[in-house]
């Protein structure tokens, strides 16, 4: 990712009345072991759940997607638990495999890469390193069925219209046969989504925080990460969770790749991301809007988390 991009996203969003930072630059190797953490924590339902579902009804997938040769193309790969599961289970189906694990992390991909030859040595896995807005572009169209992966309810962090707009981009990269697989987490208990996104033991708010250490670490800031804490909260309304580094006092940051100092006040909140959850019928509402007619709902065994099949909208 260019160091020009980061600043400039950097500056917009320091500068703006309601201070942001986008979620997508959390996701540096440091942040990126923090998240695996993350998806370990007892309270992280989503990682079990999503899990559950590959382990009980990868088959059923394999079925809806009715096809014995694809080409699976993963966004945001992360460490692979998951997806290799869902692999496993095609394998064993006698599908013809060819992986493609996107993610913005080299340390991610070495991994699930390290992991996949391990696991499932006879996969045919091609790796590719960078932002997949950008990426899954590039990658050609073939005569050979496409399904994309989108997991681990990633789509929530993005606001209707982009959620829409993102969809939309995969579509028409798509062919009328292709299908996109979706992970989407659930409304349910107020209680239970909360604590998944502040956990007792702090690893929530190091992932936060480290998205300042990058900042400094990459474009010369001296943000003392000491002097901010990390809030989020849940409104069942709307399914919104929303997370926030808090300044601790009136302070400036220097940022020197952006040339410019920042002023942060007291209990000033700067805004880091959004994790929308979806009841059913909304499942359905975002693939018509997006393009896609939604096959099939895969649920885990408690509800909390589904695995969406889209298949795109063909006008003749």
């Amino acid at each position: 990712m260019s160091c020009i991009n980061f600043a400039n996203d950097i500056d917009e969003g320091l500068s703006a009345t309601k201070k942001y930072l986008s979620s997508k630059y959390f996701y540096d190797d440091n942040g990126s072991l923090l998240f695996q953490k993350i998806m370990e924590l007892p309270e992280y339902y989503l990682t079990r759940a999503e899990l559950n579902i590959f382990q009980t009804h990868s088959l059923d997938i394999l079925n809806s997607i009715a096809a014995k040769k694809l080409n699976i193309i993963e966004l945001g790969a992360g460490d692979g638990i998951k997806t290799i599961e869902f692999l496993r289970q095609l394998l064993k189906a006698g599908t013809d495999i060819t992986y493609f694990p996107i993610d913005i992390s080299k340390e991610a991909i070495d991994q699930i890469t390290s992991k996949v030859k391990e696991q499932l040595p006879d996969l045919k896995i091609e790796p590719l390193i960078g932002d997949y807005h950008q990426v899954f572009k590039g990658i050609a169209s073939s005569h050979t069925k496409t399904v994309v992966l989108y997991l681990g309810a990633n789509i929530g962090n993005y606001k209707q219209p982009a959620a829409v707009k993102l969809l939309k981009m995969l579509s028409e990269n798509l062919t009328s046969s292709d299908m996109l697989l979706v992970g989407i987490d659930l409304k349910k208990s107020p209680a239970l989504i909360a604590k998944a996104y502040n956990d007792d033991e702090g690893i929530t708010r190091d992932f936060n925080l480290n998205l300042l250490a990058r900042i400094n670490r990459e474009l010369g800031g001296n943000f003392n990460l000491e002097t901010f804490d990390f809030y989020s909260y849940y409104n069942p309304d709307n399914g919104e969770i929303r997370s926030y580094l808090v300044s601790l006092k009136d302070q400036n940051v220097f940022i020197k790749a952006c040339d410019k100092t920042y002023q942060f006040e007291k209990n000033e909140l700067i805004y880091t991301e959004l994790s929308k959850k979806y009841d059913k019928q909304q499942i359905e509402d975002l693939a018509t809007n997006a393009g896609f007619r939604c096959v099939a709902q895969f649920y885990d065994n408690n509800e909390y988390f589904a695995d969406c099949l889209f298949e795109k909208i063909t006008i003749n």
